[in-house]
């Protein structure tokens, strides 16, 4: 089946090729000045939360926030006008993205205090990928997020059971101490047993009682052998994606005694009747 034709007009196509195509020298340009757009934006607003700071420049920080804003404004609805399917970038992961890095400025006119979500901005750095031609790497994250699928049910029952786990623990603490010494309730406790047993250990609510000192010594060597547990769970999983995603690189090897097929890329011998493989 043939490519769609183009039916933008020569101006959209000519402007769309410099916003979305990065191998071209505007096109490179273009994102590379968006890049530096993006950085001034954030480290605009990261300053923006330093009070002392805020007090001297306000001015200032105010017209470079809403400078970028409109600049950045201007840019995704260029994005929208240019693009072949302006509705696949709108739902596409950048497209959404770009809309909320643009949206927390308007908002705070209504919401004081939302212009510091606009750190969001710096998801579109993610586009250095595409300008520095490392796309490619971006095959990996694929990896990883078949193995964080992979692994999604055996966490959800490690955390189901950890959750229990914490509630008994924080219960139990609540008994044995109770609100004299600090566990005023039995949420509070959970709270405890949660920071405890993660290894935390802020130190705000301790036990008093031998019982308890007793009870708090078994969370936290249980804590050691809990935090274990889900890393052992993503790295078998990662283990099997990239098992997988050298299978599905690797081309097929058919035995030629039984006909089996595939086999692991780096087999030698035809698990099944022991045929040697073509190399």
């Amino acid at each position: 089946m043939g490519h769609t034709a183009d039916r933008r007009a020569p101006w959209r196509a000519a402007l769309g090729d410099i916003i979305y195509n990065a191998d071209t020298p505007a096109g490179r340009v273009f994102d590379l000045f968006l890049i530096a757009a993006i950085l001034v934006s954030v480290l605009a607003v990261m300053l923006d939360s330093v009070a002392p700071f805020r007090v001297r420049h306000a001015a200032a920080l105010d017209a470079v926030e809403w400078a970028l804003t409109g600049l950045f404004s201007l840019e995704y609805l260029l994005r929208l006008i240019t693009a072949r399917r302006a509705w696949h970038y709108a739902r596409s992961f950048f497209g959404v993205v770009d809309l909320l890095s643009i949206l927390p400025a308007y908002l705070a006119l209504l919401l004081p205090g939302a212009q510091y979500l606009l750190i969001i901005r710096v998801l579109r750095l993610l586009r250095i990928f595409r300008v520095l031609k490392l796309v490619r790497y971006l095959s990996e994250a694929s990896v990883l997020t078949r193995a964080l699928q992979a692994s999604l049910a055996k966490i959800t029952v490690f955390l189901a059971v950890v959750l229990t786990l914490v509630v008994i623990l924080g219960t139990l603490m609540y008994v044995v101490e109770g609100p004299q010494h600090g566990f005023t309730s039995i949420p509070t406790s959970i709270y405890w047993a949660i920071v405890t047993l993660t290894t935390v250990g802020y130190g705000d609510i301790a036990p008093k009682t031998p019982l308890g000192k007793g009870l708090a010594s078994l969370v936290m060597i249980l804590g050691y052998g809990i935090i274990a547990v889900p890393t052992g769970i993503v790295t078998v999983g990662l283990t099997q994606a990239q098992r997988s995603a050298r299978r599905e690189a690797a081309p097929a090897v058919t035995c030629a005694r039984c006909g089996l097929s595939p086999h692991e890329p780096d087999a030698r011998y035809c698990r099944r009747c022991g045929e040697g493989l073509p190399t």
